[in-house]
């Protein structure tokens, strides 16, 4: 456990929760989804760890255990903060599993600072390639109603919100597909952010194209989903990502919600674990 100082600001500076397993092992960087933390990776970090490799899990600026800054949530600043965590630990030969939002540092990640760390990468349930249903974005699975109804949600009261939001995140066809003390410790995770942090933050996984960071992924890189994913749908994501990114490889989790890393942990680390080993 650990922090780094991801931003070195004028009256303050940002710093960032750090867990890192350590060992000589291939170091591999879990970047959590919205609006959790690093301690959401808990179902993987041991089967990763045991399968050899030097796990690191961060929590993003504004969530769980790192600062809490009025700004900085839009992707460059988020993928800067990433690239710091990389520098600072001096990592290399990296592989990066982005799940969600994380899937969004991930992106862009390609376009601020290349390939020259990295080994391989994996989106995980993730936004891209572009969430919000626009004219130029027919097949964003977000609609702008459906948009501003959450950020109306969240803003009239945080934890009604999340507690809806964290049954959609495990349910399928109104079926939760994990316990209700799975639910619970992802409800406690959310808690934690800053509400300033989790607005914005959702501003900008709802509102970032990616669709020209994708074909500058050109390290392996693995889509996962699940195939009944109702916070971000595979056929809007999932599906349009592997499509984007020349090579990559489509792993489907079928019958799975969003939250599949919880729902479906064996099947999920046996997939990640067989696509990192390559």
């Amino acid at each position: 456990m650990t922090e780094i100082t991801a931003h070195h600001g004028l009256f303050r500076n940002t710093n960032l929760h750090v867990d890192d397993t350590g060992g000589s092992g291939r170091p591999l960087v879990l970047i959590h989804g919205w609006p959790l933390s690093g301690e959401s990776w808990s179902k993987q970090v041991p089967a990763f760890v045991e399968a050899g490799y030097r796990v690191i899990t961060y929590d993003r600026r504004g969530f769980g255990r790192s600062d809490k800054p009025k700004t900085g949530y839009d992707y460059d600043t988020l993928t800067e903060d990433l690239h710091t965590l990389l520098t600072e630990l001096d990592l290399q030969d990296v592989s990066l599993v982005g799940f969600s939002m994380g899937g969004g540092e991930v992106a862009r990640y390609f376009s601020k600072y290349g390939t020259e760390r990295l080994h391989s990468v994996v989106f995980a349930s993730a936004v891209p390639p572009y969430l919000l249903q626009t004219s130029d974005n027919p097949d964003g699975p977000l609609p702008k109603s459906q948009a501003e109804e959450m950020t109306a949600g969240l803003t009239k009261d945080a934890d009604a919100f999340y507690d809806d939001f964290t049954t959609s995140f495990f349910s399928v066809d109104g079926e939760l597909k994990v316990t209700e003390a799975e639910r619970q410790e992802a409800l406690a995770l959310a808690k934690q952010a800053s509400k300033t942090a989790a607005l914005e933050a959702m501003a900008s996984f709802a509102n970032t194209d990616f669709r020209e960071d994708l074909p500058k992924v050109t390290v392996p890189a693995l889509v996962i989903h699940g195939d009944s994913d109702g916070t971000v749908p595979f056929e809007g994501s999932g599906a349009r990502t592997h499509a984007a990114i020349p090579g990559s490889e489509l792993y489907v989790v079928k019958g799975a919600p969003h939250g599949v890393t919880v729902s479906d942990t064996d099947e999920w680390n046996r997939a990640v674990l067989e696509f990192l080993a390559k």
